[in-house]
């Protein structure tokens, strides 16, 4: 049995539009695509923007177990945007279809796994006559990846299954946006506005009157706002932006100052909810990393999270997605609990409950161990980086365990890597993480 994997990390559905990007981002987008290898088994076939670094490979699957002679990697020619991210235009490439069909002939491919399971990757599974193996490509083929990850479509299913979401709502017009915000600063909230397609915090800027904020967690940054003449200069000069080019809708709601951001992954299949693992993100200002299981909120919101969070995925269930959802949420200082977007993919989080807590960690630790994840740790190489914790006795012990591993190689991009550190307490994970930095500090 085979599964094909399909690294087609960053797309339309995820970040908008992708011509917007700079190429130092298409190269961190290529870097993170990597993150596929943590799912493959022995004898699966990987489409990727460009061939495995020998050196992570063997990381990844000395820890996996997997043969890594085993694998088969696909990389179709470079196109419109080059040959960082896996666009539509590479995987519809004649010589790269005809190249898989080549490769596949003979195997029965079980399932057909995307970062990013949308309309393209229904055409290509089509087209290759493996529809049956990926779980809701009707409903992919129709565009319904784009719903999922919609922030304006969110919050009608939210609203619509009564699940907790900020004061709001969806804008469609300059006129509506500037009314919105308005009126919830006049109430004396701050405000976030929301790109309909973004990801991580990007697309997000946080609007004040009152309220003193001086930086936003889970935005690119904050923008006094004085009076209602102010609000409509905002939204005049930044029209363009808030509707990411494309006459997309905005969303207005309710900033909840010095909240904690959390979410709760899911996976649906064609029967069930269920659910992956919970993690606390760390923002500076945006997302940089998190801690899993969540450190902050005790167990009754977490509950309440895991439970809202159920009901919205059953709704998206019941249309047709299937596949992880990660359904992002803020506690208030309040202690309440708030969905603010869905994120219908392998997310950032996703290796993270299925590889680690699903395949390294025995499962005697399972229940007993906390990951603290965070990107930028600047090294020589990612072989270096390797060696390093190796000599310092702090890699990852499967018999314990406990220890560091290298979740992605940043280093084609910037020379760092992400990092996790895995420990029996939260304290522990910081005390590891320290002994890491120190490897490479000065």
């Amino acid at each position: 049995m085979t599964t094909l994997c399909i690294a087609n990390n960053r797309t339309e559905e995820m970040v908008g539009d992708l011509t917007g990007m700079t190429p130092l981002e298409q190269r961190f987008a290529g870097c993170g695509a990597q993150r596929m290898l943590w799912w493959a088994e022995d004898g699966d076939v990987l489409v990727l923007p460009w061939g495995p670094d020998p050196e992570y490979l063997a990381y990844v699957t000395g820890l996996t177990g997997v043969r890594a002679d085993s694998l088969t990697f696909v990389i179709p020619p470079a196109g419109a945007e080059g040959d960082q991210m896996l666009t539509t235009d590479r995987l519809a490439d004649p010589g790269f279809r005809a190249e898989l069909r080549r490769v596949l002939e003979g195997r029965t491919v079980e399932e057909v796994l995307a970062i990013s399971p949308n309309g393209a990757v229904a055409e290509l599974a089509d087209a290759l006559g493996v529809a049956h193996a990926m779980p809701g490509q009707p409903f992919a083929a129709q565009g319904g990846n784009a719903l999922v990850n919609s922030k304006a479509g969110f919050r009608a299913v939210a609203a619509g299954t009564g699940v907790p979401i900020p004061p709001g709502r969806v804008a469609g017009s300059p006129a509506e946006v500037e009314a919105a915000v308005e009126d919830l600063l006049a109430q004396g909230h701050s405000v976030m506005v929301k790109v309909e397609f973004q990801a991580g915090g990007f697309g997000n800027e946080v609007l004040t009157r009152d309220e003193r904020v001086d930086t936003a967690a889970g935005a690119e940054r904050v923008v006094p706002l004085p009076d209602r003449a102010a609000v409509a200069a905002y939204v005049a000069g930044r029209w363009a932006w808030l509707t990411g080019g494309r006459g997309q809708r905005v969303v207005v709601e309710r900033y909840f100052t010095d909240s904690v951001a959390l979410y709760a992954q899911f996976v649906i299949d064609d029967t069930a909810v269920v659910l992956a693992g919970c993690g606390e993100m760390v923002m500076q200002p945006v997302v940089v990393g998190e801690i899993t299981p969540p450190v902050t909120p005790d167990a009754e919101a977490v509950a309440e999270m895991v439970a809202q969070g159920a009901k919205l995925c059953e709704a998206l269930r019941v249309i047709g997605y299937r596949g992880t959802v990660s359904a992002d949420a803020v506690l208030t200082p309040k202690g309440e609990i708030r969905f603010h977007e869905t994120n219908g993919r392998l997310t950032g989080s996703s290796h993270l409950h299925d590889a680690y807590f699903g395949r390294l960690l025995r499962a005697e630790h399972r229940d007993s161990r906390y990951i603290l994840e965070l990107a930028g740790l600047k090294v020589p190489s990612f072989a270096r980086a390797v060696a390093a914790i190796g000599e310092a006795g702090l890699a990852f012990d499967p018999e314990t365990g406990t220890g560091v591993l290298y979740s992605c190689d940043f280093a084609p991009a910037d020379g760092s890597v992400m990092y996790c550190t895995v420990a029996e307490t939260p304290e522990a994970a910081r005390a590891l993480e320290a002994a890491l930095l120190a490897l490479f500090a000065g």
